[in-house]
């Protein structure tokens, strides 16, 4: 299986290293460019520019992307979808090893309430977040059984979350990235991808989510 990376208007070739892997509806058989770019089509209203797979050989998963989730954020053990409830680095890594390859969503955005706790932010978020596990329902119907979406920025769907009592939406919650122990930067950096931090509120800045995919 080679994955195509429809990146800057370039397809990029993955090559497939014959690892054995869980089966699932597709067998292995990859993606098609032809529903990569439908599924793009259907979502760049949203903001989402690119949509890239790779290999998860690629994904870095470390201890100390959950230690900044528990030293220095308000979601920790206050969010069903952010750590403690989250799995810890060895659950993640034993689920990751059960995957092929993944899809990069890449999209981007303005929005001076970045650092803000107001309606308008939470929208911001929402909207996202409903337009991955979009992306990973419609995958769903396509074949794809296995595709599970981690998200950009804690859960929001709730204004406030009922971390410990019960979940309101158990069918719609997924983990961020780094709730999952992933390294974003360093997984963006083996991708051949840099990504600059928006320093100012008037800055467009970029989101991304991750597809575990087959």
């Amino acid at each position: 299986m080679n994955a195509l990376s429809l990146h800057q208007g370039k397809i990029v070739m993955f090559p497939d290293k014959d690892q054995k892997r869980n089966k699932s509806f597709k067998r292995n058989k990859g993606i098609s460019r032809q529903l990569l770019q439908r599924l793009l089509e259907k979502n760049d209203n949203c903001g989402l520019e690119q949509i890239i797979p790779f290999p998860v050989e690629k994904i870095d998963v470390a201890e100390w992307v959950r230690l900044k989730c528990q030293f220095g954020c308000c979601q920790y053990n206050a969010n069903w979808c952010c750590p403690p409830a989250s799995p810890d680095l060895e659950k993640t890594s034993a689920v990751i090893r059960e995957y092929a390859f993944a899809l990069l969503l890449i999209g981007s955005r303005r929005c001076r309430d970045f650092y803000l706790s107001n309606a308008r932010r939470r929208a911001e978020q929402v909207r996202s977040w409903k337009e991955v596990v979009g992306i990973e329902r419609k995958l769903f119907l396509e074949g794809y059984d296995k595709a599970l979406s981690l998200v950009s920025g804690a859960c929001a769907l709730c204004k406030k979350c009922t971390y410990p009592e019960r979940c309101r939406f158990p069918r719609e919650r997924r983990p961020p990235i780094e709730a999952f122990s992933i390294d974003l930067i360093g997984t963006l950096g083996n991708l051949g991808i840099s990504t600059p931090v928006a320093q100012e509120t008037k800055d467009t800045f970029r989101y991304y989510a991750i597809i575990l995919l087959e």
